[in-house]
């Protein structure tokens, strides 16, 4: 949004200079993107007026002017501009001036001397491009600066609105800003209702009133098209960006940028029957004033009459029913078009325009009349005409009302941090157009029509700190109690298994709730939830395991040359339960993949994948920090994803609770894996605590070790041999360990397992007939159970 200071102070009296005001509304929210002055700098530059103009002797193009700068004496000037004529106002520079880049001497154009040049905008840094001199009006009196005439000490402000302020995209919300900043008086339009001369109407007709609530229309009969607009509405219109066009387009795009209203004027003559604001029908063709033609969607808006589309309501007009040099008669236009209505229409057709700009964010919903009396006002006394009653339809239930919110001084001063006098926060509320009114602990507010961001209090909490100002705010350190944790000290809590996984390799993984249906079919005959609009087919099913969304992570990374993968992720399974809530488990899961190398790259050892006793070893790390390692078991998986001599299930209280192993080939390769993979995935429930460590008095008693070496069965299960002896042992047997398997032809199908068995008591030295008594034991035991005999 562009406007000029001078325009603003207009509406309010300020002592503020163009920089000043634009800091104060960039610390009230309004963004100034830049604070230029209106023109380049130049002196030496008046009002003349062009006595004679004859062709140049030796040119097809150039003039031979005779100017009256108000000197006394007339002024030779050759000027090559197609416009200049003879009785044109003109921008005279005299020899001596200063123009940007260039200083104003005596000189010869083609054999016939010149003494000054007749200036366009552009080459006074007042715009980009120029089509000829400046033409100044009649009236324009001769031999004044033209920084005089035409109040050139001026500045042009750009500010970047956010979308939900659409109150300041005019003059008239910026002053109301700056009137509320600078506690000046805020002096409105006086917008007085014309009166109409004729009885001449034109039909009306709004078939979706949600989405033109209200439309007025007034005839215009007999004005005059080759008016020229007055030098201060050209030049305020210049200054906000927009150029000149005729009296008609002119007055449209000043009331628009004045008040904020889009306007739109028809060729009354060049209308058919009556206006019919509807959507567009299907295919429908319609010519736009810049001569494209679109094709338009039932899902725009459309201005119509009963012969076809006229214009896009809000965006654009159409060439059929555009002002042009005959036209006589118009019809004004002036309407509140649903935001939802227009939104994202102007970019579909490839458009960007000042009222689509200001419709898609909302536009006052009472403001249309004062607009319309603004126009016909103005546009009555540029090019005269004779107006006629204005014709509205409108459906007032769907409307924007205004709604009451209630200010709590105690909230106010507690979210802010400070406290705001009752006095002051009146007058910010009062400024702002909000109505308050004292109640007991605050004030009652009414949010105006042309503030659609004001809903709640927090919305006014935020208005009354913007405009006291944030940097009246003191800095406070914030202060807050600290309290122990509630929880208790036996809870294993998330990121102690976070660490213990990272410790052995791991990185933690956050994936998708929702993932291919075909990958999750891989690890289990779960019907998962599909989701009814899905972003796409592979994201189409809620997982019923983790390792779908590990493994798609994991073959990512490998396909891009990582040669040492290992994910985990702590997540939330959802399995179909008829049972639980909505029928749907949540089941918090803990999972792993490690794919590839299963150490570093180093010198000093030789390269291998990772195995299942890698992947067993991990869990048993993460099943140690509930340090009741001995509560769980493990017992040859029965998953169909896992190799079935590579996986065990994991037992919790007879209940299994994990799994963990190498994929089987099939699983394997069904995910696009071409090397080993290992796996786990354990229900998070079954680590939710861990045992309290206890201090105890080291021993001062020696422990005994024994070692055996047992040849049994190769389907006995090494943890039912261990288990066994410890059981035989009691609480003699500190410590079981396995630190040899050998297997050989001549064993068959038996192996030989050696151990180590640590007997301790921490009364007394064991006697030798003690731990013979338990190497007795423990003989006859795995002799009589699993029919084992040490190995000679």
């Amino acid at each position: 949004m562009k406007f000029t200071k001078s325009w603003v102070d207009e509406w309010v009296a300020n002592s503020l200079s163009a920089q000043e005001m634009s800091d104060a509304i960039t610390m009230a929210g309004l963004e100034v993107d830049t604070c230029e002055g209106v023109c380049a700098e130049f002196d030496g530059v008046v009002v003349a007026r062009v006595v004679e103009c004859e062709d140049h002797p030796d040119s097809d193009h150039l003039h031979v002017t005779k100017i009256d700068a108000g000197t006394g004496e007339l002024l030779q000037i050759v000027c090559g501009a197609a416009n200049c004529r003879a009785g044109l106002k003109v921008a005279c520079s005299k020899v001596g001036a200063h123009l940007p880049g260039i200083t104003i001497k005596d000189a010869k154009l083609r054999g016939v001397e010149s003494h000054g040049m007749l200036c366009s905008y552009k080459e006074l840094g007042m715009a980009d491009e120029s089509d000829g001199i400046i033409e100044l009006p009649e009236d324009a009196p001769v031999g004044t600066d033209l920084h005089d005439y035409l109040q050139l000490n001026d500045h042009t402000i750009d500010v970047d609105l956010t979308t939900n302020r659409p109150d300041c995209l005019s003059i008239r919300g910026i002053a109301r800003e700056v009137a509320v900043l600078t506690r000046g008086e805020f002096k409105d339009l006086e917008c007085a209702p014309v009166a109409a001369v004729i009885d001449d109407t034109y039909p009306v007709k709004v078939e979706d009133t949600e989405a033109c609530p209200r439309y007025l229309g007034r005839v215009i009969r007999g004005v005059n098209q080759k008016a020229h607009s007055p030098v201060w509405m050209v030049e305020k219109l210049r200054r906000c960006g927009i150029r000149s066009v005729s009296p008609i387009v002119d007055v449209t795009n000043y009331v628009m940028i004045e008040l904020g209203q889009p306007l739109h004027s028809f060729d009354l003559n060049r209308l058919h029957e009556g206006i019919v604001v509807r959507f567009a029908r299907e295919g429908e063709k319609l010519v736009l004033l810049s001569g494209e033609e679109v094709t338009l969607t039932d899902k725009t808006l459309i201005i119509a009459d009963h012969k076809g589309p006229l214009g896009l309501a809000g965006i654009f007009g159409g060439e059929s029913s555009g002002i042009n040099d005959e036209t006589r008669d118009v019809f004004l236009e002036a309407a509140f078009f649903s935001p939802l209505a227009i939104k994202g229409r102007a970019r579909h057709y490839g458009l960007k325009t000042d009222a689509s700009h200001r419709f898609e964010r909302g536009v006052d919903p009472k403001l249309q009349m004062r607009a319309m009396e603004r126009a016909t006002e103005l546009l009555i006394a540029i090019a005269g005409g004779q107006p006629g009653p204005v014709v509205e339809c409108v459906d007032e239930a769907r409307l924007k009302n205004d709604h009451q919110i209630t200010l709590r001084l105690e909230r106010l001063n507690r979210i802010l941090g400070c406290t705001i006098a009752p006095e002051e926060v009146e007058r910010i509320l009062k400024t702002l157009g909000l109505n308050p009114v004292a109640i007991e602990g605050g004030f009652a507010t009414t949010a105006p029509s042309f503030r659609f961001d004001i809903e709640i209090e927090e919305d006014l909490i935020e208005e009354v700190a913007r405009i006291y100002g944030y940097n009246s705010i003191p800095n406070k350190m914030p202060v807050a109690d600290m309290l122990m944790s509630a929880e208790r000290e036996e809870v294993l809590k998330d990121r102690a298994l976070r660490s213990s996984l990272v410790q052995t390799g791991f990185q933690e993984a956050i994936t998708y709730s929702f993932t291919d249906p075909k990958t999750l079919s891989v690890f289990n005959d779960l019907e998962p939830l599909v989701l009814s609009t899905p972003i796409s087919v592979e994201m189409s099913a809620m997982r019923t395991t983790l390792l779908a969304g590990l493994a798609l992570a994991a073959r990512y990374n490998v396909n891009r040359q990582q040669k040492r993968v290992r994910l985990f992720e702590l997540g939330l399974s959802y399995i179909q339960d008829k049972d639980a809530e909505n029928g749907v488990r949540q089941e918090p899961m803990i999972a792993g993949i490690a794919i590839g190398d299963a150490e570093a790259e180093c010198w000093n050892q030789k390269g291998r994948h990772v195995d299942f006793f890698d992947i067993k070893g991990d869990v048993e790390a993460l099943l140690a920090l509930t340090a009741r390692a001995s509560d769980y078991s493990w017992q040859p998986t029965q998953c169909p994803f896992l190799h079935p001599g590579q996986g065990a299930d994991l037992f919790l209280d007879g209940r299994r609770v994990g799994v963990v192993g190498m994929l089987h080939p099939q699983a394997q390769k069904a995910l696009g894996f071409k090397i080993p993979v290992a796996v786990f995935e354990i229900e998070r429930s079954a680590l939710s605590t861990r045992v309290i460590p206890l201090s105890k008095d080291i021993s001062k008693f020696p422990s005994v070790r024994r070692d055996f070496a047992f040849v049994l069965d190769k389907t006995v299960p090494a943890a039912a041999l261990t288990g066994e002896i410890r059981a035989q042992g009691g609480a003699l047997v500190t410590d079981v360990t396995i630190f040899d398997v050998f297997e050989n032809e001549s064993l068959g199908d038996k192996r030989s397992i050696a151990l180590g068995v640590t007997l301790h008591d921490n009364d007394h030295t064991l006697e030798d007939a003690e731990v013979d008594g338990v190497v007795a034991r423990i003989l006859e035991a795995v002799k009589t159970k699993f029919g084992a005999a040490l190995r000679e």
